[in-house]
């Protein structure tokens, strides 16, 4: 690993001198790739150079301990030193070994996520409505923007299903570990006897794939335009605003219908589309090498019961990782940060386990 770092650091330090160089300046597609593997490469670099430091540290007490002319005091002073830096050095190599863990190259992708009610009728379809509310709120408090790219209410406030995107840096970092299914447990408002039900939500959560990375043939594309149901106003419903597109060879369907512009529901609807083929191909690419590619928290199979909230208990549970809050109402206003941080915590260690082993 030290090897590496030493071969790393020299290239950091090359790209370093690179980066003030005026044909590097002039060169605005150069310089964007170099500063972004500098700024890739600066937290290992930083942490490398901790750990020499603490390594010369422990060298130097050591040499003084060995030459056994110290007197108590000195000697006691030495010997802490060397404790100190040892455990100095111990943790810059766990931290190490977690920064050179091979990273999700989606991480930095903004997301599309898709939620849609599942058991429980009405009840599912406003819970769908919460969660829905959660992201956004998560997402407004960290400065990224929101998007509604298809959805279709229901009378009572809540989705039957949701499709969204949110864009920011890293926004697929954090919430790529909410795919599955999401169990609530309440009391519904339509409930007179005050029994508590159980419903489920399912989430999807799909890195957005841009036109360079996912280029799709347009004879692969069946494209229809209809006339728009539900409110919206005699526009909507007198023009063929509405579209649904269908990949042929996977037969994905998207329906868009939104947007009063034909225009717009269909560059939405490629949006997700596009997400949707690229998820696909991706889960390809983990079957074949799932022990290395595959997220350890969890399968991130939409089928999988991830967590339930449990409003009479104010608590939540994710049971992937068997943590519970007992903080729901703040969960659902959007404060999810100790729940990604446990979940990729618990990522990496998984990840370092199967390194090791």
């Amino acid at each position: 690993m030290f090897e590496k770092l030493a071969v790393m650091e020299q290239k950091y330090e090359e790209i370093s001198a690179r980066l003030s160089e005026p044909e590097t300046v002039s060169d605005n597609k150069l310089y964007t790739k170099l500063m972004r593997d500098y700024k890739n490469m600066t937290p290992i670099i930083e942490k490398y150079r901790q750990y020499k430091t603490a390594e010369n540290s422990y060298n130097e007490a050591k040499e003084l301990l060995d030459e056994g002319c110290l007197d108590k005091d000195f000697r006691e002073m030495a010997q802490s030193e060397l404790e100190e830096a040892k455990s100095d050095m111990d943790t810059c190599t766990q931290e190490l070994k977690v920064l050179l863990l091979p990273k999700d190259p989606n991480d930095d992708k903004n997301v599309i996520i898709e939620i849609r009610g599942g058991a429980g009728g009405e009840e599912a379809s406003l819970f769908a409505n919460s969660l829905y509310r959660m992201y956004t709120m998560y997402a407004e408090a960290r400065g990224w923007k929101q998007e509604i790219l298809s959805a279709n209410p229901t009378e009572l406030g809540g989705f039957k299903e949701i499709s969204f995107s949110i864009t920011g840096a890293g926004a697929y970092s954090r919430l790529k570990y909410e795919s599955g299914v999401h169990r609530v447990q309440r009391v519904p408002e339509t409930e007179s006897q005050g029994r508590i039900h159980t419903s489920t939500v399912t989430v999807a959560v799909l890195a957005e794939a841009d036109e360079v990375e996912l280029e799709i043939n347009p004879t692969d594309l069946k494209i229809d335009y209809f006339r728009a149901s539900g409110a919206g106003g005699q526009h909507i419903n007198k023009t063929e605003s509405a579209v649904r597109i269908t990949y042929l060879p996977t037969n994905v369907v998207v329906e868009c219908q939104d947007e009063r512009s034909q225009h717009k529901n269909k560059d939405k609807a490629m949006k997700i589309l596009r997400s949707r083929v690229y998820e696909a191909m991706q889960q390809e690419q983990d079957a074949k090498i799932a022990s290395e590619r595959k997220m350890q928290v969890g399968t991130g199979d939409r089928s999988e019961r991830i967590r339930t909230y449990n409003y009479p208990q104010g608590r939540l549970t994710d049971h992937r990782i068997g943590l519970t809050i007992y903080r729901l109402e703040d969960i659902l206003n959007g404060n999810l940060d100790e729940v990604f941080d446990a979940l990729a915590t618990a990522d990496q260690a998984a990840k370092l386990a199967n390194q090791e082993a």
